[in-house]
């Protein structure tokens, strides 16, 4: 399946980074030498920018970032590029929700990142929520939960983890980020490899070019990775990197 891959998009936690957070000096290497034939590395992450920044900026990758799922798209400079938001009303019923059952809860908004254990905002419609997210332990509150988000045409309800829910506004997920990077880029979908492990990383793995699963990805993404690569723990990225992209 050799392909022309002009776009190498990493998720961060899970795929990127091993479990400590750190990235291993082989996907550092990896990373480095797609950059040194051309190729546009770019981190297409659920995390926001405030948590993304740093260990983008450690990798010295010189193209555009995906932050929060795709709410958030940055150029090359780190300029704003294009934010998508949920609507407030949207946030008040997760809110609620989350209460109810008494679940973690936590959002990223423009203004900050606020969650259950810090000081949520109380007028909620005087912020800019970008995504919501659910940490949920027991599976039936987990499923029941699911169900209800799933039944608002306005979001988009994925997970980056077994336990939690991420919600973001309709429309909005990685692929969909991705395929406007591509045409700044003047590329096709079909010259990206796209790599992750969860199904917020579910639609870029279907629609890039070559979609790779981790080792320790979800079942669903195994099913539809065109390769399951080695876990992040054993610099899976690095080994995709070299088996579908270096010359």
């Amino acid at each position: 399946m050799k392909k022309d891959i002009q776009l190498i998009a990493l998720d961060m936690d899970g795929t990127l980074l091993r479990n400590d957070h750190s990235v291993s000096d082989k996907n550092r290497e990896a990373i480095k030498a797609a950059q040194e034939q051309g190729k546009a590395v770019m981190v297409s992450t659920g995390r926001p920018l405030l948590y993304a920044e740093k260990i983008v900026d450690s990798l010295k990758l010189s193209t555009y970032l995906i932050t929060v799922n795709g709410g958030e798209i940055w150029s090359p400079d780190r300029a704003l590029i294009e934010r998508t938001m949920i609507d407030s009303s949207h946030v008040e019923f997760m809110l609620d929700m989350a209460l109810k059952h008494d679940t973690h809860y936590w959002s990223s908004t423009v203004e900050g990142v606020f969650n259950r254990n810090t000081t949520f905002p109380q007028n909620i419609h005087d912020f800019q929520w970008l995504k919501f997210g659910f940490d949920i332990k027991d599976d039936h509150v987990r499923e029941l939960i699911w169900k209800e988000l799933s039944k608002r045409e306005e979001l988009e309800v994925t997970n980056s983890s077994l336990t939690n829910i991420e919600v973001n506004a309709a429309g909005i997920n990685k692929a969909a980020a991705i395929r406007k990077v591509c045409k700044k880029l003047n590329i096709s979908m079909d010259e990206v490899m796209a790599v992750g492990d969860s199904l917020n990383d579910l639609a870029m793995i279907k629609e890039s070019g070559i979609g790779i699963a981790m080792e320790n990805a979800q079942p669903k993404v195994k099913e539809a990775a065109d390769w399951v690569t080695h876990s992040n723990e054993n610099h899976g990225v690095a080994e995709a990197i070299r088996r579908f992209v270096l010359k």
